[in-house]
């Protein structure tokens, strides 16, 4: 019972902080900064929102040159209408929190992914339920340059 206790309530502080205004002075070391990244694996173009210099993600969307979906892991997922489960049935243990790992498909085109990038902010709903998670100016040019990688025809 506890292996699901400590990864659902790290989700929950991650959401409550992630939906908090960032009005922290950013002198204070014991305050983890989230913020959004923008990294490629192979062809794999990987959008995440998580603590910096750190594996504690929120959120990480995940996408390939061509294809119209992208897979959506997190505690957070795009409060959309157009999201869907990855899979039928039980969802498979995240092995970095030992929790199940909340796994779902969006369209690229999806109004939300792109409030992101022309907006700066996603709509995001979790367990501690609906919040926006703010994205800077240079975060917003990455969430559009994600976008545009996965819409593009490279091979």
């Amino acid at each position: 019972m506890f292996k699901a206790l400590i990864p659902a309530a790290a989700a929950i502080a991650l959401v409550a902080f992630a939906a908090r205004p960032q009005t922290l002075d950013a002198s204070s070391h014991d305050v983890p900064t989230m913020t959004w990244r923008l990294n490629y694996e192979d062809q794999t173009a990987k959008l995440t929102y998580g603590v910096d210099n750190s594996d504690q993600l929120a959120l990480m969307i995940t996408c390939q040159p061509g294809e119209h979906m992208a897979v959506v892991y997190g505690y957070v997922q795009p409060d959309s209408p157009r999201l869907t489960p990855a899979t039928l049935g039980p969802t498979p243990i995240d092995p970095l929190s030992g929790g199940d790992a909340p796994e779902s498909l969006i369209a690229l085109n999806d109004p939300t992914l792109a409030a992101l990038a022309r907006d700066g902010a996603l709509r995001v709903v979790g367990e501690a339920g609906s919040s926006t998670i703010p994205a800077s100016v240079q975060e917003r040019r990455l969430a559009a340059d994600f976008l545009a990688y996965c819409g593009s025809a490279r091979a």
